[in-house]
């Protein structure tokens, strides 16, 4: 009796400890992300830091100080943070955005292909993928811009030099006039940002080439995978870059002669390729055997030498800039 007595004592103890501990990392991280809103992010990182330390199994403290560490300058040490957020809560996706964040340091590739057009200038620009129309809006006159989505969920409304045509890529090459669509002119800088299976951005690509000059761009998102489970084909992860690495391994070992370069912006890579062929056709000619080759392929191929793989270029303006001729 005495015994059960005294254990149902210490049994509430611990609880009201818990409790407290509770309210204490609480207190700890609040003043953290305050600190964060100020931009003092030595102070957020030691509150929540405090934090972490107080509740240690808090999803929400491990991911404020991971994200903290980031801000702070720390990439290292916030993934560290990042691997033990993904071994207590696996299913928490933003720990994948954060990862893709913190690995790339420089620009996200949305300036840096607001950077590109501005640069090349293009009389033609063809998307695809367009989404909410984001990027297709970055596209000022008097460069015409078509794009092209099954399904495009626009955000806001287009300017005049600015097009969307609702069908798949697959359709829309088969049954327009492309060069007529675009004033009669090739295609001059390009963005291939669509579906995320390999056998439909290796199509995309043959057919922009076929469109385009020896002096055009074509750009590739979601070259650069974060991890094995995010480059799957199916899609178990609201972040999700698919297989279109291997579009750039494919073209590495086919196309020699093609200049690739992924640039390294988070959150997934964007490959810049050039010196095109337009009278090309053996990515469109051999399309089913290659499909069938690099499907073949596993993952871990890339996975001990990713960058060398994969071509990874630094994210540094200047340099990429050089790139563009």
């Amino acid at each position: 009796m005495l015994l059960r007595l005294l254990k149902d004592i210490f049994s509430g103890g611990n609880a009201r400890a818990r409790g407290e501990r509770s309210a204490l990392a609480n207190e700890h991280l609040q003043r953290g992300m305050s600190h964060r809103s100020a931009g003092r992010l030595q102070d957020a990182f030691a509150e929540f830091k405090r934090a972490a330390e107080l509740a240690p199994e808090d999803a929400d403290c491990l991911y404020s100080l991971a994200e903290a560490a980031h801000l702070a300058g720390q990439p290292a040490l916030a993934l560290e943070y990042c691997a033990q957020l993904r071994r207590m809560a696996p299913q928490l996706d933003a720990t994948d955005v954060l990862q893709a964040q913190i690995r790339f340091e420089g620009e996200h590739y949305f300036q840096v292909l607001k950077r590109i057009l501005e640069a090349v200038q293009p009389r033609t620009y063809l998307e695809i993928g367009v989404a909410q129309g984001d990027s297709l809006r970055l596209v000022e006159a008097p460069t015409r811009a078509i794009g092209v989505d099954p399904e495009p969920q626009l955000s806001a409304p287009l300017a005049e030099n600015q097009r969307v045509f609702a069908e798949t890529s697959d359709a829309f090459f088969a049954s327009h006039d492309v060069r007529a669509e675009l004033g009669g002119l090739p295609i001059d800088l390009a963005f291939i940002d669509g579906m995320h299976h390999f056998e439909f951005a290796l199509r995309d690509f043959a057919n922009v080439e076929r469109l385009a000059t020896p002096q055009s761009t074509i750009l590739i998102h979601d070259v650069y995978p974060l991890d094995r489970v995010t480059a799957e084909r199916e899609r178990h992860r609201s972040f999700w870059s698919g297989d279109i690495w291997r579009l750039i391994v494919l073209l590495k070992k086919v196309r020699p002669e093609l200049s690739i370069h992924t640039i390294a912006t988070a959150p997934t890579g964007l490959a810049l390729v050039r010196n095109l062929d337009p009278g090309s056709r053996l990515l469109l000619e051999r399309h089913d055997p290659l499909c069938k080759e690099f499907l073949a392929l596993d993952y871990s191929w890339i996975e001990n030498d990713m960058a060398g793989k994969l071509n990874l270029f630094p994210n540094d303006w200047a340099k990429i800039r050089a790139l563009l001729g």
